[in-house]
């Protein structure tokens, strides 16, 4: 970036405030939501795979990162904060279950969690309904 701003001279201006928050955010939103939509065509011709990832940060807060994986590649869905809630088996499931539910079951090939003890009973519900991996971190 430094290098790139260099190359512009010292004319350049630096966006307002209002201008990140409102037309470039805008702007960058609407991109991500076009190669989405890339991916989503795709999804329905070979389906996909829903993965979570759950970790502690430094505050000691769960957090469970939610990602698809297309034959084009994986996009990042959403991080939530699950601190507030019993991570148990019951509770993956039905996040899990949600995010199934959201992208359609039908374009869902597969689960893949970590290896976490609450993940694998989460996993053994889905092997019902389809594929299911759990992997541990090394």
């Amino acid at each position: 970036m430094i290098e790139a701003i260099g190359q512009y001279g010292p004319g350049l201006l630096q966006p307002t405030y209002h201008q990140v928050r409102v037309p470039l955010l805008k702007k960058e939103v609407d991109h991500v939501n076009k190669l989405m939509e890339e991916h989503k065509k795709d999804q329905e011709q070979y389906g996909c795979t829903l993965m979570s990832d759950g970790w502690t940060d430094r505050r000691n807060r769960t957090l469970i990162n939610i990602l698809v994986n297309f034959p084009r590649g994986t996009m990042f869905l959403k991080s939530m904060d699950a601190s507030r809630f019993v991570k148990d088996a019951k509770m993956i499931y039905e996040l899990l279950d949600a995010w199934v539910e959201h992208i359609g079951e039908a374009n869902v090939v597969q689960v893949v969690t970590d290896g976490a003890a609450a993940n694998v009973v989460a996993c053994e519900n889905f092997n019902l309904l389809f594929g299911c991996v759990t992997y541990l971190k090394l």
